[in-house]
């Protein structure tokens, strides 16, 4: 069909900005994703360029403040997440044999929402007052408009409310495409991995998104229209908003990492010459994530105020998350022992996430326990602990799937000695510069400040120091996605991994890159 004298008369430009074809949109949101890395790790150079002494004066506070807003901001809802739904919109209909999405217009005009919404938020740096000093969490009463009176919140606010109605569509095309177009023959429990991560991930995202997007709406409309929804003052309750924005904003760390589980399962399998140990586990322990994430919110409000009964109850639901969690990291070690391993760079990849998250995990165990919470609040031991789940976590599955599919999505391999050199870089700059600021954090430097004492000096400069390292391989990378995309020919064949004779995914079935519409004939599992 793409070669029908209709599709010929229009530019290649036009036809991919038209599309419906879920590969071009998941590709679309993969540059997206990598525009917003680009950006928001540079606000990261800049904030640690900052705080490489303890009064740079390289930045003025008005202006550090938006940068770590926007950091946190672009990176979480404008990078990881849509990195994501970019793998899930190419591969999901491919593993489970369909042809598309079940809705291609809606798929596509939730990605051409993300983009208003993206460029509303970069462009609230340009108006008077600047962008939003409230950090990405917008808490009230800071956020209202007695400390933030600047458009530049409001369009902050309005952007983060059409970049959460564009996922909530796109989950609900994964949960309709996944439960309606399977391939004859694939039961619920022979759904590739990766496919069952984001059903339940897509779940999570219908439910907990409204919510933020509710609480959103009343700080807007209490900014632009005089409700007390937050406002203490006129009976409004800021601690509302506070359970509204951690009911989504606790289980969006899932929207960012359940992905990469099913990712990883199948890498390591791939690359261990093996099927991945404990299926039926694996997909338990993905179902229990979701649903024991809704219960964990408040965790983020121990210093709140809330009864401590409340905080008991949530302290050890809290703990009881890692049990799942464990349960996958076990399954993914027992599918690597014995196996016969290939030291490839989506594996280095895969094997520096189990590391890296495992270390953000124990973090986040110690974090739940309501003594040490107290102590280390609102520190830079939290920093270190969200950066070691988020970029060891989420950014380094990310660049594992970037590695193992990119030659499918292209039909060319990315340089393997450059992603050797990639995968050090990245790795070493994670622990130089997060690493440093647990202790930061628990010898008592607070989060987000613009300058600190001088004893910090030494540990925020190794800390600066690493991220060196993590531009560089990030630059690398970028290189290298540029020059295989775009100045390099190539044709692999369905298969170049040479994984397919034991893990059998449709990915590998089809040719690299796949066709129109995916398959001729739809696939039987038997």
């Amino acid at each position: 069909m793409s070669d029908s004298p209709e599709r010929k008369k229009y530019p290649a430009f036009f036809e991919w900005l038209t599309t419906g074809d879920h590969k071009k949109i998941g590709i679309m949101y993969l540059w997206f994703a990598l525009f917003m890395a680009l950006v928001g790790g540079g606000l990261a150079g800049a904030i640690r360029a900052q705080l490489a002494s303890p009064d740079s004066g390289l930045m003025r506070p008005e202006l550090y403040n938006m940068s770590i807003s926007m950091h946190a901001t672009l990176m979480i809802f404008f990078m990881i997440i849509p990195a994501w739904v970019g793998f899930g919109n190419y591969f999901v209909p491919l593993l489970i044999g369909a042809r598309d999405m079940a809705f291609p217009r809606l798929n596509a005009f939730a990605f051409w929402l993300a983009v208003p919404a993206a460029v509303l938020i970069l462009s609230s740096f340009l108006v008077v007052g600047g962008s939003i000093q409230t950090g990405w969490t917008a808490y009230p009463p800071l956020s209202l408009k007695a400390f933030s009176a600047g458009a530049g919140t409001d369009m902050w606010i309005l952007g983060i409310i059409i970049a959460g109605t564009a996922s909530v569509l796109a989950a609900i095309n994964f949960i309709v495409t996944t439960a309606n177009m399977r391939a004859p023959g694939m039961t619920w429990l022979k759904m590739p991995l990766f496919v069952w991560a984001w059903f339940v991930n897509a779940t999570l995202i219908l439910i907990a998104t409204p919510v933020l997007s509710s609480a959103l709406a009343m700080l807007l409309t209490d900014r632009l229209f005089g409700t007390t929804f937050l406002t203490v003052g006129s009976g409004g309750d800021p601690l509302l908003y506070q359970h509204l924005f951690w009911f989504y904003s606790h289980p969006a760390v899932y929207i960012m990492i359940l992905p990469g589980f099913g990712v990883i399962s199948h890498v390591v399998a791939a690359f261990s010459r093996k099927r991945v140990f404990g299926y039926r586990g694996m997909v338990t322990a993905l179902a229990l994530i979701g649903i024991i994430g809704y219960m964990v919110w408040a965790h983020h409000m121990f210093v709140s105020g809330i009864p401590a009964w409340l905080q008991v109850f949530f302290s050890y639901a809290s703990m009881v998350i890692a049990v799942p969690t464990g349960i996958k990291v076990f399954s993914w070690l027992a599918t690597i022992w014995g196996g016969t391993i290939r030291f490839s760079t989506p594996m280095k990849f895969a094997l520096g996430f189990i590391g890296l998250f495992v270390l953000g995990g124990m973090s986040g165990i110690m974090l739940a326990n309501v003594p040490i919470d107290y102590q280390v609040h609102d520190s830079y031991f939290v920093v270190a602990h969200f950066h070691y789940v988020l970029v060891g976590g989420s950014v380094m599955a990310i660049l594992a799937a970037t590695y193992y599919w990119f030659p499918k999505m292209s039909g060319r391999f990315l340089s393997e000695k450059l992603g050797t050199w990639i995968f050090w870089l990245i790795f070493v700059g994670i622990n130089i510069t997060f690493f440093p600021q647990h202790i930061l954090g628990i010898q008592g430097m607070a989060r987000r400040i613009f300058t600190y004492r001088p004893e910090f000096t030494a540990l925020n400069r190794v800390s600066s120091f690493g991220y060196l390292f993590l531009l560089l391989g990030g630059l690398l990378l970028v290189w290298d996605l540029l020059r295989q995309a775009f100045f390099r020919k190539g044709s692999l064949p369905d298969d170049p991994w040479q994984v397919n004779d034991i893990q059998h995914t449709l990915d590998w079935a089809v040719a690299s890159p796949p066709p129109e519409y995916n398959f001729e004939e739809i696939p039987v599992i038997k």
